[in-house]
């Protein structure tokens, strides 16, 4: 059964730091770019960051760049998003997806940034 888990989200004050993990079973990410994804109350689903299958090539949208860092373990079948220097506007459940021959969603884990 293909999976994608999302796990490591929850409550920090601004400017702390999360990080989220992606496991995937079923599959193996190898061959997938890897991607993350946010979506705050009432607003639309939008593109964080994204790897390449193999890891030599990483893009983030503009609102996280040099913020959040996005990583890959092609061995343990995981994807990982760290985010630092949090911000109430990153308020969102984040979800990973796997994309390739096929595409996979997580069901998301959420994030809340806070005081």
């Amino acid at each position: 059964q293909v999976q994608l888990v999302e796990s490591g989200g929850g409550l920090v004050h601004p400017g702390g730091s999360l990080t989220l993990s992606c496991a995937a079973s079923g599959f193996s990410i190898s061959s997938y770019s890897m991607s993350w994804y946010r979506q705050a109350p009432g607003k639309e689903r939008e593109p964080v960051a994204y790897i390449s299958n193999g890891g030599d090539i990483t893009n983030y949208s503009a609102s996280v760049k040099d913020r959040f860092l996005i990583s890959r373990d092609n061995v343990e079948n995981t994807a990982a998003l760290q985010m630092n220097d949090l911000k109430p506007e990153d308020t969102a459940d984040y979800f990973c997806s796997a994309i390739g021959s096929e595409r996979y969603w997580g069901r998301g884990t959420q994030v809340t940034v806070s005081s």
